[in-house]
């Protein structure tokens, strides 16, 4: 009698085993195409030379050393201002904000804010930090139009990573005598700080393949050096390879794919950080 529905409901299984795996890999296997093509098409323009030297001949010579390091410039300047206040924001939302109207009007608008275009927040940077308050086409002015992009992904991120954080932990704490706070500084934020570091990644990393924000806002095509200063323009990977992409006539598609590719592993290098950070933590907890 009880056959045939155990053998049922292995069949339905089956079914959704099969069913989840082709979604796994329709949806890994256009990264994996991309990154086999960029690899392939973008690797006999790695060379020492090319990471090395300035460019030169609007880019067709030379190197693209002033862009990887204003890249990297850019990515830590968005993370410098982006993580605080996105887990400050975080800690505020789901530790001591009260659950009412206004909280969850302020949730909604953060969720709203990450699908605002980036043009956008190029437009935003212009205005406020480019003019407003003078900063000028500069690195910090750059930097802080991509934080105000990242803030929605890491805010979102560090109040889930909290939310996760069992209540009995708290609760355990605040009945020893910890105070609010000293809870969630030692109890709250080490267990979430996987889930945090997650999080901010992947806004930085989207942050770093941005063009539309720091097109208006700093980024320059060719530099005679490396900047001295948050004030000073900078080159970009993501600028220059839709410079050379683009507006340069004749540019060989060997140097526009090693552009590519010195950008796919700027990223990578920042994830693989990332995630010896996030696996140190999590054995310290």
């Amino acid at each position: 009698m009880t056959t045939a529905p155990i053998a049922s409901r292995q069949i339905s299984q089956r079914a959704a085993f099969v069913l989840l795996g082709i979604a796994t890999a329709i949806a890994v296997l256009p990264v994996l195409f991309i990154v086999v093509y960029t690899v392939v098409n973008g690797a006999d323009a790695i060379s020492w030379t090319f990471l090395t030297q300035d460019p030169s001949q609007a880019g067709k010579a030379g190197g693209i050393l002033p862009a990887i390091v204003g890249t990297f410039c850019l990515m830590l300047g968005t993370l410098f201002f982006a993580l605080p206040i996105g887990v400050m924001a975080g800690i505020y939302l789901t530790e001591y904000a009260r659950q009412n109207w206004l909280t969850r009007f302020i949730n909604m608008a953060i969720v709203n804010l990450a699908g605002v275009p980036s043009i956008v927040f190029g437009l935003f940077g212009l205005g406020v930090f480019v003019l407003a308050f003078h900063f000028g086409l500069s690195l910090l002015a750059a930097s802080l139009t991509l934080a105000s992009q990242a803030l929605a992904m890491v805010i979102t991120s560090s109040r889930e990573a909290i939310l996760a954080v069992p209540r009995e932990h708290r609760d355990g704490s605040l009945a020893v005598g910890a105070t609010k706070w000293q809870t969630v500084r030692h109890v709250v934020l080490p267990q979430a700080l996987p889930g945090i570091i997650t999080g901010a990644v992947l806004a930085i990393s989207r942050a770093a393949g941005e063009t539309a924000p720091i097109l208006v806002t700093g980024a320059a095509f060719l530099l005679p050096g490396l900047p001295s200063s948050p004030f000073d323009q900078f080159m970009a990977l993501p600028y220059h390879l839709y410079t050379v992409a683009a507006h340069v006539p004749g540019m060989s598609k060997t140097i526009m794919w090693g552009v590519a590719l010195v950008l796919l592993l700027v990223v990578l290098s920042f994830d693989v950080l990332a995630a010896i950070i996030r696996f140190r933590s999590r054995q310290r907890v």
